[in-house]
């Protein structure tokens, strides 16, 4: 079992930035890979990024590219997820994952999500 707090979120201009964490507890946190997902009013939630157990492998929706940056922390049993350079699409509830790759039926394991995330 894994449990998953997110925090960081909030409503910033375009173009602001925001930093994402979410931290883990439970099972070896090292050994799961981590995903942020986002879901906006009446669509289904869609990957963000991911960052494999060992980091050394990062994955990014394309729409994210370049303004988003996933990181993660093994002594703080934490990932981070970066957003810079905002756009009003970026506006919905971000949720972490453990366990999966890049479709939400991959992810065993999911936070509360973080309310209102985005571009206000």
């Amino acid at each position: 079992q894994v449990w998953l707090v997110e925090s960081g979120g909030g409503l910033v201009q375009a173009g602001g930035s925001l930093r994402l964490s979410c931290a883990a507890s439970g099972r070896s946190f090292r050994d799961y890979a981590m995903g942020w997902f986002r879901q906006a009013p009446g669509k289904e939630r869609e990957f963000v990024a991911r960052i494999s157990s060992s980091s050394r492998q990062t994955d990014y929706a394309e729409s994210v590219k370049g303004r988003f940056t996933v990181s993660r922390s093994y002594n703080k049993d934490t990932v981070f997820l970066q957003m810079n350079t905002l756009r009003p699409e970026d506006t919905g509830v971000y949720y972490c994952a453990a366990g999966g790759r890049l479709r939400p039926s991959e992810y065993g394991y999911w936070g509360q999500g973080n309310q209102g995330t985005g571009p206000s």
